[in-house]
């Protein structure tokens, strides 16, 4: 997990405490962390990415309280394995990359009808393109 690369940006509008606390859960859903698997520690991640440590410290106290990693008291912090079954970490994953995404388009001033619209729209696209031709519904 040492190696890994976190990253932050100040000016997307989401909280960095909030970003953290996705890409720590992107990595456990995806497979890249195991359980086990010791985070950098908050003085670590703190000067690394030239935040505060206050920070880390409440990503790592959520994900902690969300079960995705276990603070081990003067050992550190470790990847948990995050809550529930694989099907309630692959929807937390795509809960957290919808959220960014809404949060994204606040920020650039979109107004929420228009974001639901446009989830809407590709939702509905990509279902059609899924079903394909034999799985659509005639109409009478």
């Amino acid at each position: 997990m040492r190696d890994l690369w976190f990253h932050v940006n100040p000016s997307l509008g989401i909280p960095i405490y909030a970003q953290l606390t996705g890409q720590i859960r992107a990595l456990v859903t995806s497979g890249a962390v195991s359980p086990g698997d010791p985070l950098p520690s908050v003085r670590e991640l703190a000067v690394s990415l030239a935040i505060s440590p206050n920070t880390v410290a409440r990503a790592y106290l959520e994900l902690e309280r969300d079960g995705w990693v276990k603070a081990v008291p003067g050992k550190g912090t470790f990847v948990a394995g995050g809550p529930g079954s694989g099907e309630d970490q692959r929807s937390q994953a795509v809960l957290e990359k919808a959220r960014a995404t809404v949060r994204e388009a606040l920020a650039q001033g979109m107004e929420p009808v228009k974001i639901l619209e446009l989830f809407q729209a590709v939702l509905m696209q990509d279902v059609g393109q899924q079903a394909g031709p034999s799985r659509r519904r005639e109409s009478p």
